[in-house]
């Protein structure tokens, strides 16, 4: 049987990303005639078509195909370690590839970032941020190391570990009746106007939470923007419900307060999560990575502490003053 070489491995295992051979190519910066001629042979090795190639239907893999194209892609990766861990001692070095889910990387990648290189120093974190879909997708194309997601609505095949608990939480404007209590109801919270943060799978929970409970929200805009859901609450204009999330400030993007409550009793709790490809190990840097994401926010406070009276109308009374100025 002929040799299958590391580099035909590798070209391989980079085409269930692609929909055609000249794509493919262009990617690998290869010729599409060369990368054509490296599945042949790889075909006449393994005795089976991997993959079918029409220039009009563009490039798909057989089932063999995907399976060989998985098993190339951990034994690159494996590869990869091993030239990394040679020699390296007790210190971890090279890539780490972090995927984030959009509506909570601004409160956990700052500190990642700034934090985990200053203990290991030789590890390159690399940042991806995107939806659930986006992802899983890069996650079983082998660019991500692994994934901080909620754990809600995950499909099979995933290893998870927990980083920090979350629940939602109503967000209100300061002078709201409901503002002044230490917890609220949902049921409180259905006759008012409701900002909804429109995302997958979050409208989705929420909209559950309240018909679990025989409630309907009267839902006044929906918006798809974190920051724009506490701007339309720190004007007035209605409640919030948003996962707890660590750093939490109770003001909006424009500098005006917000009140953060819990819900009692609580409602969506859930983890943040970090996930990986169940048949994918997971590597020491990105094994590292996640011991210092759930020591950073695992027992942190998720939300600021809310304001008091007091200092809600020092807050207030400064920024109408730097409004008028």
């Amino acid at each position: 049987m002929a040799d299958v070489s590391l580099r035909q491995l590798e070209l391989f295992a980079e085409l269930p990303n692609f929909t055609t051979l000249s794509a493919a190519a262009a990617h690998l910066h290869i010729s599409e005639s060369a990368l054509s001629q490296a599945i042949t042979v790889l075909e006449h090795t393994v005795g089976e078509q991997l993959c079918v190639r029409r220039k009009a239907r563009g490039l798909t893999l057989t089932p063999t195909g995907q399976e060989f194209a998985r098993q190339a892609r951990r034994i690159v990766a494996d590869t990869r370690e091993l030239v990394l861990s040679a020699g390296r001692g007790e210190e971890l070095r090279g890539p780490v590839k972090l995927g984030c889910y959009s509506t909570f990387a601004s409160n956990v990648v700052p500190e990642l970032l700034e934090g985990f290189p200053q203990r290991h120093p030789g590890v390159q974190v690399e940042i991806l941020v995107g939806t659930n879909e986006k992802l899983l997708a890069e996650l079983q194309g082998g660019r991500l190391d692994v994934a901080l997601v909620y754990d809600v609505s995950l499909p099979a095949g995933y290893r998870r570990r927990n980083i920090y608990e979350t629940r939602l939480e109503a967000h209100l404007h300061p002078e709201h009746p409901l503002a002044a209590a230490d917890a609220i109801d949902l049921a409180e919270l259905a006759p008012e106007p409701y900002i909804q943060f429109d995302a997958t799978p979050g409208t989705t929970n929420v909209l559950d939470a309240f018909a679990a409970r025989g409630l309907e929200p009267d839902i006044a805009a929906s918006v798809t923007e974190i920051g724009l859901v506490q701007a339309l609450v720190a004007r007035g204009l209605g409640y919030g419900l948003l996962m707890s999330r660590p750093h939490v400030l109770p003001l909006s993007l424009e500098g005006r307060p917000v009140v953060i409550r819990p819900l009692d009793p609580p409602v969506t709790v859930s983890h943040v999560v970090g996930i990986w490809p169940r048949d994918t190990g997971l590597t020491p840097r990105a094994s590292a990575l996640l011991d210092f994401a759930e020591e950073q926010f695992g027992a942190a406070p998720l939300s600021a502490a809310p304001l008091s009276a007091g200092s809600r109308s020092a807050r207030a009374r400064a920024g109408s003053s730097a409004a008028s100025s």
